[in-house]
């Protein structure tokens, strides 16, 4: 027998002294960074997990999603809804005598006084005007007055209560990405005070539509949203997540292939309307006594060498303009000091200004350029 074949004793001692070793290390390197890595309910050791009511907050406010009572969408139609209103509009018969009508949404701006406002192609023609502030209450209403021009009207709900209102927010400090809330009468009163829940997708956008009577399109700064708008919808409020209105529902982009772009009118924008409809029964707005005037763009001014602005086809007679010595044929180019190439260029400058203010304004007529000084009169009402 070898060496190798030789039997020998294992060496028990050794082998339990090793085991009982391990043991306790194994058990000092456990009790140390388990707590770091499963959590420990028992302390408030570093590695503790927290309950979940304890937990630090989501940068920039709560966690956005909540259920139930808790949800801020809940709260706004719950004290918003009961303000929205739906308006049946009431143009008479057609040729066969049978009723023609169109249906929209508003909002309660004065309980006691029963003001509501809407867009102004909701109520325009309206022979009789029908406002459902419930499911069972219906009153009848008044138009107090329209401007065509931001597509805004105010009503008069003739009703012999107070009615609940909404409170009205500040929309130049609306943030894209913001949570908005729009609720209306999608379709009529059978899908009445519906809400829709979305984001402001952009600020500032320039809309340009047809009038309601079919004369010159009118362009719009309005808010975009992805919450859902539909027919019915255009009048109603646009709400951020602390209740107030931040704008009026108006337009919807409806092509193949698009989806979940709708446009409010800023209310910020909307309130001077409102209060001059109110205190007037119509806008004040400053009037030049220009007509038949076209946009010369930079392609035609380079084509026709000629400068760009705003050529004045006619001058109404006795108007600030006639006074002035504007002619028809003269190119504006410039008004209080500012360059004026375009349509908005020119709107621009008088939404801020005044009825009676003093103007300077640049014409170029035969080439040569003048400079004139005009008072502003008021825009008539036809």
């Amino acid at each position: 027998m070898s060496y190798f074949d030789k039997p020998s004793r294992p060496p028990y001692l050794l082998i339990v002294v090793l085991m009982l070793f391990s043991a306790i290390v194994g058990g000092l390197v456990s009790y140390t960074i388990a707590p770091a890595v499963l959590g420990d309910s028992g302390g408030d050791s570093p590695g503790q997990v927290l309950p979940q009511e304890q937990s630090p907050p989501l940068p920039g406010g709560d966690p956005p999603i909540s259920t139930g009572e808790d949800s801020p969408v809940v709260a706004i139609a719950k004290s918003v809804g009961p303000a929205v209103i739906g308006i049946t509009n009431m143009q008479g018969t057609n040729f066969f005598s049978q009723p023609v009508s169109s249906s929209g949404s508003g909002f309660i701006v004065d309980g006691e006084k029963g003001y509501a406002i809407t867009n102004n192609h909701v109520v325009e023609g309206a022979q009789r005007l029908l406002v459902s502030v419930s499911e069972d209450e219906q009153f009848p209403a008044e138009i107090v007055g329209q401007d065509p021009k931001t597509d805004l009207a105010v009503i008069k709900i003739k009703a012999d209560k107070k009615l609940p209102q909404v409170a009205l927010g500040d929309s130049n400090k609306v943030l894209v990405g913001e949570m908005v809330v729009a609720i209306g009468n999608p379709l009529g009163k059978e899908f009445a005070r519906s809400v829709t829940v979305g984001y402001v997708s952009a600020l500032n956008r320039q809309i340009t539509v047809p009038s309601t009577k079919g004369g010159q399109e009118i362009s719009l700064s309005l808010l975009q949203t992805d919450a859902a708008i539909n027919p019915g919808n255009s009048g109603g409020p646009l709400v951020n997540t602390r209740g107030e209105v931040i704008g009026i529902n108006s337009v919807k982009i409806s092509l193949p292939g698009v989806e979940g772009m709708g446009f409010s009118i800023p209310i910020t924008d909307a309130r001077p309307i409102v209060e001059q409809i109110l205190d007037k029964g119509y806008v004040s707005r400053p009037f030049i006594g220009i007509y038949n005037f076209r946009e010369i763009t930079a392609e035609m001014s380079q084509w026709y060498d000629i400068p760009q602005g705003i050529f004045i086809g006619g001058v109404v007679q006795g108007s600030p303009a006639a006074k002035a010595g504007i002619k028809p044929e003269d190119i504006i180019v410039e008004m209080g000091g500012q360059r004026i190439a375009s349509f908005a260029d020119l709107d621009a400058f008088l939404a801020k200004q005044e009825v009676g203010d003093k103007v300077s304004i640049a014409v170029v007529r035969d080439g040569k350029r003048r400079e004139v000084n005009l008072t502003l009169g008021e825009m008539p009402q036809d």
